[in-house]
């Protein structure tokens, strides 16, 4: 049963609250290569400082990354708030 396990790969993209369009494009590329190779992908924004105030910020940034990779990835956890990051998961479809 062991040698049958398949090793789940997390792979991690990390935004700030204010992430500029060609960045953003940049690291969807990446996260769209991460899902086509099978790889989960975990998605956070990093707020430093008083950039905490912009959580809509990046609740919004998550969501519109989802919505980018939804034909080839299914959200599996909802962008939640865990102290300074806020995370999302997203794992490729079965083909």
């Amino acid at each position: 049963m062991k040698a049958k396990a398949v090793k789940v790969v997390v792979k991690e993209i990390r935004f700030g609250p204010n992430t500029d369009e060609h960045d953003y494009n940049f690291k969807l590329k990446h996260a769209e290569k991460f899902l086509n190779e099978g790889a989960k992908v975990k998605a956070y924004v990093f707020f430093k400082g008083r950039s905490i105030l912009f959580k809509d910020k990046g609740e919004i940034l998550l969501l519109k990354f989802a919505q980018d990779l939804e034909e080839i990835g299914k959200v599996e956890q909802m962008p939640r708030l865990e102290g300074k990051r806020m995370t999302m998961f997203i794992t490729p479809k079965k083909k």
